[in-house]
């Protein structure tokens, strides 16, 4: 008995790590945080190169993601986030910021998706597909 009590326990733990991870981002405070968030992801994906990442945007969260955003040190954020979409990253804006900033969605970069809610993506990624929420 102890001993399949110990098969099963070790059946259980390589299942577990072998299990794919998977973690939403949520950025709503402006460029600053969204600075921080791109050291973060890729510090993440050399850690973890097959991690599922989905940042999850709104509020001021958005702006790093609109065409021609700037860091701190004037730098363009498009390179970085096509960079990161090019290792699987998804990047989501929450429509209901659009439309209260009344910003078109065209001026959005090419590789972001416009989800219905910001807040209701982050929850919905959580309760229903399991990902791990961090907010940078």
């Amino acid at each position: 008995m102890k001993r399949s009590l110990w098969l099963i326990f070790g059946l259980l733990s390589c299942t577990l790590s072998w299990a794919e991870i998977k973690v939403v981002y949520h950025l709503s405070e402006g460029i600053p945080q969204a600075s921080r968030a791109i050291g973060n992801i890729r510090n993440h994906l050399v850690a973890d190169p097959k991690v599922k990442i989905v940042v999850v945007t709104h509020g001021l969260g958005i702006d790093f993601l609109l065409d021609g955003a700037t860091n701190q040190m004037d730098q363009p954020f498009v390179g970085s986030v096509s960079e990161l979409v090019g290792k699987g990253v998804e990047f989501r804006v929450c429509n209901n910021t659009l439309t209260t900033r009344k910003i078109q969605a065209d001026k959005l970069l090419m590789e972001v998706k416009v989800v219905p809610s910001g807040v209701a993506e982050v929850a919905k990624l959580q309760a229903n597909e399991g990902f791990v929420y961090l907010r940078p």
